[in-house]
């Protein structure tokens, strides 16, 4: 039997042997670098305002990047003066109803666009797609003269009680009904398989017992996907809320950041850096607990003609 064990010069000899490793990929590195220094654009400003909320207002105007010692009482400062209590809870309401309604409204019509057979079904997802190339501002003055004929036919029939304008219903129900949030999830209903659907035939199910035992818990990345962005546009809705709502009963927070800013704080710009900080971070805590799910949801089902 041949010996096989090498000799120490031998085996000296093949360390010694360099490997062609892989060629480095240029095309790959830069692609890395420019959303390195994307990233770091885009996350800067988030660091400049949670620093500059940290600050006396010197050093806001010095122009200081971080604190010589953390001030957290501005936060406080900010909510008081603000009146972010207020403002904070009716935010609150109109987005749980309005996400409420969204869901509501939205996944009955992703479901029988994807999975039930009616006359003139492609032609109507087709016009309802189409929406989405109009401008927001474009249907702001259409939407406001519908909210103000419903609320007058509302108020015919329940009294002042029934007013649209400067109540809930004008700032949550035009947003209970969205083309994206259909096309979303009418993409992620269609990839479920028939046999899935044939199984609940021969239990005897229908559409509805199938929509709620088997689609909605199999899609639970896009449906968290749409909540996310309901929430955030909610919350940060300023415009329509100016245009429907004269009274701070049922003004939303970015209202209150606004009236804060350009009145209660004047020049403190650290005040101002802070309560732009404090209007943020229920984003930042419902991204947070959906981020698996928001990621996911984005791209599952979004290519399924």
């Amino acid at each position: 039997m041949a010996d096989t064990t090498l000799s120490p010069t031998t085996a000296q000899a093949r360390s010694s042997v360099k490997v062609p490793g892989k060629p480095m990929d240029r095309g790959k590195i830069f692609v890395y670098a420019v959303l390195i220094i994307g990233a770091l654009f885009s996350i800067l400003p988030f660091i400049w305002m949670v620093s500059w909320s940290l600050m006396t207002n010197i050093e806001v105007i010095t122009g200081s990047f971080l604190p010589r010692q953390a001030l957290f009482e501005n936060y406080s400062q900010a909510w008081d003066t603000a009146q972010f209590n207020r403002f904070m809870w009716n935010s609150a309401r109109i987005t749980s109803i309005s996400i409420f309604g969204l869901l509501l409204f939205c996944i009955p019509a992703a479901y029988a666009f994807a999975r039930m057979q009616f006359w003139g079904r492609n032609v109507l997802f087709g016009v309802m797609l189409a929406t989405l190339m109009i401008p927001d501002i474009v249907t702001l003055i259409p939407n406001f003269l519908t909210v103000v004929w419903f609320s007058r036919l509302s108020e015919s029939i329940f009294g002042p009680a029934g007013a649209w304008l400067n109540n809930w219903p004008s700032l949550t129900i035009p947003f209970m009904a969205s083309a994206f949030t259909i096309f979303l999830l009418r993409q992620f209903f269609a990839q479920i398989p028939q046999d899935l659907w044939d199984a609940a035939r021969i239990d005897g199910a229908g559409h509805v017992r199938f929509l709620l035992r088997v689609v909605i818990p199999l899609s639970r990345a896009p449906i968290m996907t749409v909540v996310t962005f309901a929430f955030i546009g909610s919350w940060n809705a300023l415009l329509w809320p100016l245009l429907v709502v004269n009274s701070d009963e049922w003004r939303p927070v970015a209202y209150g950041l606004t009236k804060f800013v350009q009145t209660d704080a004047g020049d403190e710009f650290h005040l101002q850096m802070a309560a732009s900080v404090i209007m943020i971070i229920p984003i930042l805590v419902v991204y947070f607990f959906t981020q698996k799910q928001f990621t996911e949801g984005l791209w599952a089902g979004s290519f399924k003609g």
